[in-house]
């Protein structure tokens, strides 16, 4: 049982990762804005952009949502000419979806915008700082994935 000093801490653990995820969240949002979409239209787009085609069971694993969130954020992206579905020749239960050439050719830095948006947020960090949040990180993972 987890005396009264522990609960203070986890929750001020709990509390931060809360805030540093929020605080993340908001840059992102900002840099999705400016290419008219929103942040899980971006995931879904910087998935994508980098994997090029992928079978929507599989993306909405690597995202870890529902098939049925996945697809309806492929719905506006579609609606938007942002993406398409390609039926399976093999078997048309299996449906693909890829970005439009239309996309990639009007949102040519979009991938870039992201890396600059990680490097520019972290650009601040001193190598040692680097070592305590990836092993702090690690460990939160590590601890949370019991």
């Amino acid at each position: 049982m987890l005396d009264t000093s522990s609960k203070d801490r986890s929750t001020q653990v709990l509390q931060l990762f809360k805030e540093v995820a929020c605080i993340f969240h908001n840059k992102k949002a900002k840099t999705f804005e400016a290419f008219g979409i929103t942040p899980p239209q971006g995931m879904v787009v910087g998935i994508l952009g980098r994997k090029k085609e992928m079978k929507l069971s599989d993306l909405s694993n690597e995202l870890g949502l529902s098939n049925s969130t996945v697809s309806g954020i492929i719905d506006r992206l579609e609606k938007q000419e942002s993406v398409e579905r390609i039926r399976s020749k093999e078997d048309k239960r299996v449906v693909y979806v890829r970005l439009t050439d239309g996309f990639k050719k009007m949102n040519k830095g979009f991938h870039e915008k992201l890396d600059q948006l990680a490097q520019s947020t972290m650009s601040e960090c001193s190598e040692e700082d680097f070592e305590k949040i990836i092993d702090g990180l690690e460990t939160l993972k590590k601890i949370l994935s019991k």
